[in-house]
């Protein structure tokens, strides 16, 4: 098979490989495709404490394709079903995983990408946020995941505002359904015309973007009482937060990023449930497709995000 490897900092290759073995409870999957994640970016931009080169496939983990073997002990998962897999070494033409992270795609998704790793991090962010109809919740980032987590705020019978940086993210924004834009500037500006519209802060603001101003903005406009969830991947280094002013207001902060397996493979069910009503639309967002060769370029644009750039995904023929 095919592999892309991180050989060094913004250096990929592709190389010709052994396809993994598996064990008793492992299934082999024949990668149809897979996202790029943002989470993706410092190892392939470089830290001081990455060894090079990466292991082979590292770090996709948002694949779907075919299952082409299934270990001795496998239960639930056939040679020849569609899945969408949790595994770490996506960006390859083949990838293996426990049978417990693979879950069968229904009839009405085949033939379709579905990444399937993300959408189940939106459906536990989301769960996690404990959002009630009538609320006005505040969606800071409208990227693929916020994007993903207005269409089900506004499934649940709440008011969405989004702010977001780039034109392309207000367009999708709208596209997904938030009732409310404001467009980021400088966190004052921005601080300005939210209060515009809701004096009172926001009960729950869900936090997409990674980055320091967003913590900012969100413990700003966080009512009393209210509920942070912390979705954004922050891979820069430390982070400060205004702790008087979340003491005063006797917020709760809720980091929604989740570690157990487990869960992780019940919110993928859960997504894919939700994709086949059509309350999650995950494809309307994606808007980028690369093949294996064109990896490094793929990478470059989602470090650059160009305009029009929301979320991209490897292809293998």
């Amino acid at each position: 098979m095919l592999a892309s490897v991180i050989e060094s900092p913004r250096s990929i290759i592709i190389r010709e490989m052994a396809i993994p073995e598996i064990k008793d409870e492992d299934v082999l999957v024949k990668l149809d495709g897979t996202g790029l994640c943002s989470s993706n970016l410092p190892v392939w931009e470089g830290r001081e404490w990455f060894t090079y080169p990466i292991e082979p496939g590292s770090p996709g983990h948002e694949g779907y394709g075919t299952v082409v073997q299934a270990g001795k002990d496998v239960r639930g998962i056939d040679v020849g079903d569609k899945v969408a897999l949790i595994s770490y070494n996506a960006y390859a033409e083949f990838d293996k995983a426990h049978y417990s992270n693979v879950v069968r795609l229904p009839q009405a998704l085949i033939g379709t990408p579905f990444l399937g790793e993300p959408a189940a991090c939106v459906v536990n962010i989301f769960k996690r946020s404990d959002i009630q109809p009538g609320q006005k919740v505040l969606v800071i980032g409208s990227g693929f995941m916020g994007s993903l987590m207005i269409q089900l705020i506004k499934n649940a019978g709440a008011e969405v505002v989004a702010v977001s940086r780039r034109q392309t993210s207000v367009q999708f924004a709208e596209k997904a359904g938030a009732d409310q834009i404001v467009r980021f500037s400088d966190v004052s500006q921005c601080i300005d015309d939210l209060y515009k519209l809701s004096s009172a802060g926001f009960s729950r603001i869900i936090e997409v973007t990674g980055s320091q101003n967003a913590i900012d903005l969100a413990s700003e406009m966080i009512s009393i009482r209210g509920k942070m969830i912390i979705a954004g991947y922050h891979q820069n280094g430390l982070r400060t937060v205004n702790m008087q002013s979340w003491n005063w207001k006797g917020i709760d902060v809720i980091n929604a990023h989740e570690r157990d397996p487990n869960i992780y493979t019940e919110g993928l069910k859960e997504a894919i449930h939700l994709t086949e009503l059509n309350i999650l639309r995950p494809n309307d967002f994606i808007t980028h497709q690369f093949d294996l060769q064109s990896i490094n370029k793929a990478f470059e644009t989602l470090h650059d995000r160009p305009e029009g750039f929301i979320k991209a995904i490897i292809t293998y023929s």
